[in-house]
């Protein structure tokens, strides 16, 4: 192993002037646009629970709509009055960092989960439903 020799001079670096960018938050949606969904009245705080503290999204600052930001893209939500209809029941999907320690979360938290197998060979994601009622597919980034 090799050591640098103190210089005894003291290193000052200059201040960047440019502005500083946020870390990539570590969740990504797999769209190509924003995403829309529906939820019950009321729901805002389970919402808030799962989204942000599960998943790692970022709420949202705009307070006329409940939106959460993943790295690319954001998850808005329209808020009904139930008894309403779903169009479909689409799985939206979502690259998380790991779904083993997503698997432990949803367990400590009693969420129920299917495991689902892709159709090539090692290509795994996790099923579940948001407090919405709305399907998602976790999956795990994958380093190319």
């Amino acid at each position: 192993m090799m050591e640098l020799e103190p210089t005894g001079l003291p290193v000052s670096p200059p201040d960047d002037p440019r502005p500083r960018l946020a870390e990539p938050l570590p969740v990504r949606l797999i769209a190509v646009d924003d995403v829309t969904l529906l939820a019950a009245a009321g729901l805002e705080v389970d919402l808030d629970a799962f989204y942000i503290k599960l998943l790692g999204f970022e709420r949202r600052s705009d307070l006329t709509r409940l939106a959460y930001r993943a790295d690319n893209f954001d998850i808005q939500f329209t808020i009904l009055e139930p008894p309403f209809t779903r169009e479909d029941l689409r799985a939206i999907g979502i690259e998380i960092p790991s779904l083993r320690d997503m698997e432990r979360e949803l367990l400590d938290r009693n969420i129920p989960y299917a495991w689902e197998k892709g159709l090539t060979p090692g290509v795994k994601s996790i099923l579940l439903q948001d407090p919405a009622g709305n399907w998602l597919q976790l999956s795990e980034v994958r380093a190319i």
